[in-house]
């Protein structure tokens, strides 16, 4: 399989205006060559669904090729219907940037012009207002793209440079730009498509990914306050059972781990039993520890297969030509058919959704275990060593975490299952693709707020043991969250502290120096 255009990380720094896109000169004669197609095609009164007919079930109705513009502007006008909270910036962005990915394979027909004031609104950074509901991700996502080529018209209302609100019309004037007449093939290429979904499905893939990494690096400090055994983590274990996630997970704490002096060393010699007095000695050490760290790799391991295979439908998905029809210029046809229909994504962001589920349970469990005194291996309880009682540490943390959690599994429901006919039947089955999506960003949203407690409580633990002997990565990972967040000597309000802590482990450029420890 050829390389995508751009890679999900290059794309998510586009979406975080970290980046800029612009087409080569292959695709901006593609896209020439295409409208040029449908121009002629459109001429010669060729039956073109959604040029020179109408849509859904009214596609029976055939329209003049001079009604074009009024057309593409109904269109447009009948699918913004969506409501609820907007999109995030970066999930407008994303959205935008994979529709151009899309057009500018040369299959869709539009106006090169309005690629070029997609690609100035990126540079702008010139945001609609997308609502968040109201696509069933069968015609592709036609209620959010139909909000931007709402705003691409002059209508509705954008943000421009992260400022406020203000009507479309007003910041075209401030840019000194004319608003764009969609026609031809413009607004029905540009809404006929997955590119909400698979925009939101990039941010997910990246923001999984770094979670993950960091489950890993909690992992390790969690086994050394907990004076874990260091035999789990042995890659022998992955070599017999090959799971490609395991082995890594296997690869990644075994050597992060080998100049830990707070883990119980392995001895490859193996360990003998004492002399003993009776045929039983009880209330021994026990030799292994819980599943928590136990079986982390193959927790965790089991995670990072399901971002992996994840992020590949998302890579397949960007480098795909999703609305209809589509013009096959070398053939001189036209084909009708349903590559908006957005089920592969729908099936990925559910199935990603269960393991961030199950690894924000992980992170919970970490944090109930070494903040229970029973449990804890002789750690302060909750976290809190000065004036215990007096004073209650991170039992409210804890507490939320645990809400979090039991938030997350009320939401587990897969998506992808929720199919109702719409559209007067001609939409008789829907993938649900971009609710699947945007629930599991609402999941990772929440993961990190776990994994911002769980980082919190770590470092109060490490703090308390003495850093001197944890491994190199678990003092990087203690020192990364000290420059963020202050010990709790006694209790304070710790709210904005965890939705700040969140938002910087969820940042690639604030985290890239602690996941570099992460190489194979």
């Amino acid at each position: 399989m050829p390389e995508p255009r751009l890679t999900l990380d290059a794309v998510e720094a586009i979406a975080l205006g970290r980046g800029a896109f612009e087409p080569t000169p292959v695709e901006w004669r593609a896209l020439e060559e295409a409208h040029r197609f449908l121009c002629e095609a459109s001429a010669r009164r060729q039956r073109i669904y959604g040029v020179t007919t109408g849509y859904g079930p009214l596609a029976s109705t055939q329209v003049d090729p001079r009604q074009s513009a009024q057309l593409q502007q109904h269109l447009v006008a009948h699918l913004c219907t969506g409501v609820g909270e907007p999109l995030s910036a970066a999930q407008t962005r994303a959205m935008m940037l994979a529709r151009l990915l899309s057009l500018v394979r040369g299959y869709s027909g539009v106006d090169p012009a309005l690629v070029r004031r997609l690609l100035d609104w990126l540079d702008a950074d010139v945001l609609p207002e997308v609502p968040a509901r109201g696509s069933v991700g069968a015609s592709g996502d036609l209620t959010p793209l139909a909000h931007l080529a709402r705003a691409l018209s002059g209508a509705g209302r954008v943000r421009l440079r992260g400022g406020a609100w203000m009507s479309s019309a007003a910041a075209h004037q401030a840019l000194g730009w004319e608003p764009l007449r969609l026609q031809g093939k413009d607004a029905i290429a540009l809404v006929n498509g997955t590119s909400a979904t698979a925009g939101m499905a990039v941010l997910n893939a990246t923001r999984a990914r770094r979670a993950l990494g960091i489950s890993t690096l909690c992992v390790l400090l969690y086994a050394e306050l907990l004076r874990g055994h260091r035999e789990a983590f042995h890659p022998g274990f992955g070599e017999l059972r090959r799971h490609p996630g395991q082995q890594r997970l296997h690869r990644w704490l075994w050597s992060l781990s080998a100049d830990s002096g707070a883990l119980l060393p392995w001895q490859a010699e193996g360990v003998r039993l004492p002399a003993m007095d009776a045929d039983i000695a009880q209330r021994q050490p026990l030799p292994q520890d819980a599943y928590s760290l136990r079986c982390a790799p193959q927790a965790l391991g089991a995670v990072l297969d399901v971002i992996e295979q994840h992020a590949e439908m998302v890579r397949i998905e960007l480098d795909a030509v999703t609305d209809n029809p589509l013009l096959f210029v070398a053939e001189g046809q036209v084909l009708h058919g349903g590559n908006f229909f957005g089920q592969h994504l729908a099936f990925a962001s559910d199935h990603l959704n269960n393991a961030l589920i199950q690894m924000a349970l992980y992170s919970e469990r970490r944090i109930a275990r070494v903040t229970d005194p029973s449990l804890n291996a002789g750690l302060p309880a909750f976290g809190q060593p000065h004036a215990t009682g007096l004073h209650s540490g991170f039992m409210g943390a804890q507490v939320s975490a645990t809400a979090l959690v039991a938030e997350l599994r009320a939401e587990a429901m897969p998506a992808s299952i929720q199919s109702i006919p719409t559209n007067a039947n001609n939409q008789d089955i829907v993938p649900m693709a971009t609710l699947a999506a945007r629930r599991a960003g609402t999941s990772l949203e929440h993961l990190y707020r776990i994994l911002a407690i769980e980082a919190m409580v770590l470092a109060q633990a490490a703090d308390w043991r003495g850093w001197a002997s944890l491994s190199p990565a678990s003092r990087a990972c203690c020192a990364w969250v000290r420059e963020r967040i202050a010990p709790l000597e006694q209790d304070r309000p710790l709210a904005e502290e965890i939705d700040a802590l969140a938002e910087a482990l969820a940042d690639p450029e604030a985290v890239s120096a602690l996941l570099a420890w992460l190489t194979d």
